[in-house]
């Protein structure tokens, strides 16, 4: 008799939706992992019980199923047998009946009259087939039986054998996350002591800005000037703060008092391209400069000019009180720099020109000198600059990749000293010298283009972020034919950037950043973007007051942000409302008082306007120099060019 596979179809469909269910759960768990990284283990820990519940309940409800299965396979045997019985049966009976009737007939015309005994014999044949019968339907049974449950155990262990590799696999997992979780620690450790440095630079400059301010009202007081308001005195010593707003903006080192800022601070809206640096100061985080003045022509932003950052105690006479080395004229560092003279000073340090004495013959003898403040956080920051700086003269052994040539590093007086290469001037003293107010000819324009592209891809190749490209951090030659990238103080590495909104001076800071997005090369592509307008023109294309007024600048040249990216944004909600639309903030003419101004609709800025065509410049050159800020001056950055495709562009290769 022919063996039937009595598992039935409900119960293949009934596993499958287990083993459906189990891979859904372990879909959900791996997607889950991927949220945040505090929260990886405790949920880890609750998705195996809850898959050790479900697996348990799914055993027990398969057992029930095993054994109602077993049943109604019995009774569906049962009832086919019982249909063949009563098939088989009136077919054997008709055919027995002919052969005995036939045989009757022979049987009971014998002479010697012996049908009895033929009856009873073949009611004795009848019962023994009746029996065999009974006998085969009860052997099959059994088999059908074992076979059945000889496929279940197989299944089971089939079972237990797939549990036991998805436990092993959801161990790996978590040891995978436990080693992702410690690569994040330590990455934030580093991200949070390099927000020590900029807290600190930032906290220096509020003391500097309230000490201006009250030296102000001294000497408002004493001209006998009472009509005259301190947002007046503010604004005629030609300076422009970078200041926090609103109450949900992000304060650093400050009192839920201190987040209101004063009525006097909140600065006039500033124009589209008119900016104009050499006559407005500048107090942003990262304004300090390397060689040279700032974007607003302030010389040595530091303790000359007031900055007072950190008192230190117990100092020697070889340090201030600001922990600057007061180094002397003729001073010999390290046993082979002369010093002949200083070049600048900066929040994080201050730069000599010296002689080297024991420099090779073909190697100058002028040096850069930077000597980094006593301090563990600016000597910590000035390690890792080193860092950065080996790894960008590694890369480029032949020095053509214009970034500013790095030599060495020593300690000299529990001072970190960083040897450079000296160059002559920075952008901001040549535009001065040789472009004041009216800018340079296209052709120079092209040309500094075209290096400062190659030193970011210099800076690209080696996983590097800049974070302060701007004409002061800019060097060039005697003959003002090489242009090199310098300071690499705000410099890091690409992949571990932390959400900051003062990154890179105000005028050149790119809008993710003001934002609160995720910031990587297409940041150092719009600071270059910007200097190129300055270089052309003379004027700062986004001289905004502020965040928010730089938000308003970007609106008006390049239209509305997409929704998309405004909805990213972590700083987003103090600068525009729940359906995102943009505020300005303005100064309440009664209370004097900082207020919210919605602006629904911007009047769009023509950029041909804002960039007018010289006589002597070919028209060419021109129209590709603006498709070319055009393509940098794009709100996503994703969709910025990027550095390939920028040095290929027609501006550049004069194609």
């Amino acid at each position: 008799m022919a063996t039937y596979d009595h598992r039935p179809s409900c119960t293949k469909h009934r596993r499958n939706s287990n083993d459906e269910t189990q891979n859904s759960s372990k879909r959900y768990k791996h997607h889950h992992h991927r949220s945040k990284n505090h929260e990886i283990k405790k949920q880890l820990d609750y998705d195996i019980e809850e898959g050790e519940r479900k697996r348990s309940r799914g055993i027990k409800e398969m057992a029930r199923e095993r054994d109602r299965d077993k049943d109604s396979v019995r009774e569906r045997d049962r009832v086919r047998d019982k249909e063949k019985r009563d098939r088989k049966r009136p077919r054997d009976r008709d055919c027995e009946k002919e052969d005995v009737g036939n045989c009757r007939r022979c049987k009971y015309q014998d002479v010697n009259n012996t049908g009895d005994l033929d009856k009873h014999s073949d009611n004795m044949y009848q019962r023994s087939l009746d029996k065999d019968y009974k006998q085969r339907s009860r052997t099959n049974e059994k088999e059908q039986i074992y076979s059945y449950e000889t496929d279940n155990l197989e299944m089971d262990g089939q079972r237990i054998h797939r549990d036991e590799v998805e436990s092993e696999d959801l161990q790996e997992t978590i040891l995978h996350f436990a080693e992702q979780e410690e690569d994040l620690n330590r990455i934030k450790e580093e991200s949070r002591r390099r927000r020590q440095a900029i807290l600190e630079k930032y906290k220096a400059q509020e003391s500097q800005q309230k000490h201006e301010l009250k030296s102000e009202e001294t000497a408002q007081d004493s001209s006998e000037q009472p009509s005259k308001s301190i947002g007046e005195v503010y604004s005629s010593s030609n300076q422009s703060v970078d200041m926090i707003l609103d109450d949900t903006s992000v304060s650093l080192g400050m009192s839920p008092e201190q987040k209101k800022p004063p009525a006097s601070k909140i600065s006039s809206l500033a124009t589209l391209g008119e900016g104009t640096p050499k006559s407005k100061g500048s107090d942003d985080m990262f304004c300090d400069d390397f060689f040279g003045h700032s974007p607003a022509g302030v010389c040595n932003q530091g303790k000359k000019a007031g900055l007072k950052i950190e008192k230190i105690e117990n100092q020697d006479n070889k340090n201030d009180a600001e922990g600057y080395y007061k180094y002397r004229i003729g001073e010999v560092l390290d046993g082979r720099y002369e010093i002949v003279g200083p070049l600048g000073e900066g929040v994080f340090s201050n730069v000599v020109c010296a002689i080297d004495h024991e420099a090779k013959s073909s190697d100058p003898e002028m040096v850069a000198i930077k000597i980094i403040r006593c301090n563990d956080i600016m000597y910590k920051a000035g390690l890792n600059e080193v860092i950065i700086l080996k790894k960008l003269v590694d890369a480029d052994p032949k020095d053509m990749r214009h970034c500013v040539r790095f030599q060495s590093s020593f300690e000299y007086n529990n001072h970190l000293c960083l040897v450079f290469e000296s160059l002559d001037m920075n952008l901001r003293q040549y535009l001065k010298k040789f472009g004041c107010e009216i800018g340079l000819e296209l052709t120079a324009v092209r040309d500094f283009a075209r290096q400062l592209f190659i030193a970011l891809e210099h800076l690209k190749n080696c996983g590097v972020l800049h974070c302060d490209i701007k004409p002061d951090n800019m060097l060039v030659n005697e003959a003002n034919t090489v242009l090199k990238l310098s300071d690499f103080g705000s410099a890091m590495l690409a992949g571990k950037n932390e959400i900051a909104p003062y990154l890179v001076s105000r005028f050149y800071r790119a809008p993710e950043i003001i934002l609160g997005l995720s910031y990587n090369y297409p940041m150092d592509i719009w600071s270059v973007g910007c200097c190129l307008y300055e270089f052309y023109t003379g004027k700062v294309l986004y001289p905004g007051t502020s965040n928010n007024d730089m938000l308003r600048l970007h609106t008006e040249l390049k239209g509305l942000f997409p929704k998309k990216m405004l909805r990213k944004g972590a700083f987003t909600p103090q600068h525009f409302d729940q359906d995102l639309n943009f505020f300005v903030m303005e100064e309440d003419p009664f209370t004097k008082k900082a207020m919210k101004r919605l602006i629904r609709k911007f009047e769009l800025k023509d950029f041909s306007t804002k960039l007018p065509r010289f006589m002597d410049d070919d028209q060419k050159m021109f129209a590709n120099f603006k498709d070319l800020l055009d393509k940098i001056f794009v709100l996503n950055p994703d969709k910025r060019i990027t550095v390939s495709e920028a040095l290929s562009h027609p501006f550049i290769t004069g194609k």
